[in-house]
């Protein structure tokens, strides 16, 4: 009779623990980007509807509102997409941003230790990553975008939605109204919006990351006596203000383009970023222009419960993907090694 083998003879661990560390930035982007992702996603949603409703509304009326129309899934309406792509876009992004970081390294460009340079190299990582991966990621988020505001799209159109259509029939309707090209409404917003955005977001992320101790080898070292708080809390700390900070200042151009893509979808005549721009300052009438603090305000509507979701998304992925990064780091090298 021959001996029964335990059942961790099935798989080489090494062989797994090799690849968990060959492609760590990826394990890492994509664990982290589920579980953030899921945590942030309905105050998206409430973001997207904020920003092109007409009559101002607070955030718990209109999150009311939802739940009494649409049930809580209107708060993950169009959730799979984001959850399907987010493990292309998250791995991509931050292989592109480790890659270029490695590149500047093994050149000897922008290496010295100081918060300059260290932001600098990250930065530039974040615009490439950004830039690139707009080309892939736009038609996904302008079909998220789509079912997000299926209602209002429906009520400009005059239809009242008894059962709203399935992703696959949104994309369809897309695609039949206005060809392959209809998945890249508004795509030029969309890529300055990215580049910009994630150069911003990286760029502040490494920034922060040195004043708060991090060394040169990417382990976290002591915090500065300034800010006296648990290593563990770093990476939530500098997620955070990077996502809100970065978020804050590309807000506009994405207000604009949820605006375009909205007429869009909805078979309505077409604007420039410009005038849609100038529309929300001024308001629609040239002759009685509305107050700027009106314009500046109902721009920025949705910035409230946008910060709150980058907190929350930004933060969680920066703290889970340091927590991988450690766990991979830790497992037992191969003998051979």
């Amino acid at each position: 009779m021959s001996e029964k083998r335990p059942f961790n003879h099935l798989f080489d661990s090494a062989a797994l623990h090799d690849a968990l560390r060959r492609n760590k930035a990826v394990v890492c982007a994509i664990s982290a980007s589920y579980i953030s992702t899921f945590a942030g996603y309905p105050l998206d949603s409430i973001k997207s509807r904020l920003q092109t409703i007409r009559t101002p509304i607070n955030i718990p009326t209109l999150a009311l509102q939802v739940y009494r129309e649409e049930g809580i899934i209107g708060f993950y309406r169009g959730l799979w997409i984001p959850l399907i792509t987010i493990s292309f876009v998250r791995a991509a992004s931050f292989t592109i941003y480790t890659r270029t970081k490695e590149w500047f390294h093994e050149h000897h460009l922008l290496t010295r230790n100081n918060i300059f340079q260290v932001s600098a190299t990250g930065g530039i990582g974040g615009a490439l990553s950004g830039s690139l991966i707009s080309f892939g990621s736009a038609p996904f988020e302008l079909v998220k975008v789509r079912r997000q505001l299926e209602y209002s799209i429906a009520a400009s159109k005059g239809i009242k939605i008894v059962r709203p259509p399935s992703t696959l029939q949104a994309v369809s309707e897309i695609f039949r109204t206005n060809g392959i090209s209809g998945l890249y409404t508004g795509f030029r917003l969309h890529f300055i919006r990215d580049t910009s955005g994630t150069a911003l977001y990286f760029f502040e992320y490494d920034g922060l990351r040195h004043l708060m101790g991090r060394l040169p080898s990417g382990e976290q070292g002591p915090t500065p006596p300034w800010m006296p708080i648990h290593s563990s809390l770093v990476p939530f700390l500098c997620g955070s203000v990077a996502g809100v900070s970065s978020w804050a200042l590309i807000y506009p151009l994405d207000v604009v383009k949820t605006k375009v893509q909205q007429r869009a979808l909805a078979g309505e005549p077409p604007r420039t970023a410009w005038v849609t721009f100038r529309r929300l300052i001024r308001g629609p009438d040239p002759n009685n222009p509305k107050p700027i603090l009106l314009g500046l305000a109902r721009i920025y509507r949705g910035l409230g419960v946008s910060a709150l979701r980058s907190v929350t998304t930004h933060g969680l992925l920066w703290t889970f993907f340091d927590l991988t990064a450690s766990y991979i780091d830790a497992l037992p090298l191969n003998q051979t090694e």
